[in-house]
Parts: C-alpha cells; structure tokens; sequence
C-alpha cells in the first residue's frame, strides 16, 4: 500500500522534522503544501528528522490548489484528518486501498473550511475530550498512518526486533 502524508501550509518545524521521520520509518510519502511557516533547511526541521532525510520520499506542492488538481479528491482515496470530521479514524477501512492520502492542516488553523465542507463525508477525526483544541500535529499523523498500517498487518513493515526476541 502507498500511504501519502499531506502537510497543508504546516508552521512548526520540530512537527515537520517529526512526521518526516514517521515517514521514513513506514514508508509514507511526505507532501509538504506551501506556504511553508519555515526553510525546509532549517535546523530544528533537521534536527527532529535526524538522518532520515534521504530515506524520504518526498513531493513539494506549490499551493493546496495545485496539489488538488494534481492528486483529485474525486480520483483518490483521500481523507481530511480534522477535529470536526465525520467519521472516527479507526472506523474507515483502509484494508482494501491500494493508496491513500492522508491530509493535515497548519498547527494554527487547520484544514481550510470550505475544503472540509467539500469533502464533509471524507473527513476523519481523532476522538479526544472536547475541552481542548487538538492534539499535536506530530502524534495525530502517527495515529491514523499506524492505523492505517495496522489494517493492512504492517505490510512491508518488520514486527519483531532484530535486537531482543520476546
């Protein structure tokens, strides 16, 4: 399966630096959607990637608008992780895509409004308690990008350690 991470306008290097590592790890694709709220050079995106960086595989989009011409919503297994999302992340079922793409908004704002009201039935949410805004942005993709593996059994994934046996 082809997991595609897409990172609309993120702001906070560390959580960049932190998902590109994510995705290095699993195998996922890193779309990054300007504007970007950092130079992709900077240290502290570096930093949070470690030396991952050329074991991604990543796309760079110019705006969300070329990105959706490009990948077309209507075309491709595309969900919109947001805390106003219909449906529980873990209730979709991923077992049977081919690929998926997966999009996250800026830290600050999120996905854009009309975007989610577009695609309102394509919207997917992290429950949590309703008293906070949301979780980090780092974590929410490590959720759904493992729940989505674990519905496919970690293809192409190692389960037991090459270190320790259990």
């Amino acid at each position: 399966m082809k997991i595609n991470i897409v990172m609309v306008e993120p702001e906070i290097p560390q959580n960049t630096g932190n998902i590109a590592r994510t995705c290095a790890a699993t195998g996922g694709k890193l779309h990054l959607v300007e504007p970007l709220g950092f130079e992709i050079t900077d240290k502290a995106l570096k930093r949070a990637g470690l030396d991952y960086w050329d074991k991604l595989d990543i796309e760079k989009h110019a705006s969300l608008s070329q990105f959706l011409e490009k990948y077309k919503p209507e075309e491709n297994n595309m969900y919109f992780v947001t805390t106003k999302g219909q449906t529980c992340y873990s209730d979709v079922d991923y077992s049977k895509l081919e690929e998926v793409f997966l999009l996250f908004g800026k830290e600050t704002k999120g996905l854009p409004e009309d975007l989610l009201q577009k695609y309102i039935d394509k919207t997917i949410r992290i429950p949590m308690r309703g008293t906070l805004r949301s979780l980090n942005l780092s974590n929410s993709v490590a959720i759904v990008i493992y729940e989505v593996l674990r519905q496919k059994q970690f293809e192409g994934l190692e389960e037991t350690s090459q270190y320790f046996e259990c």
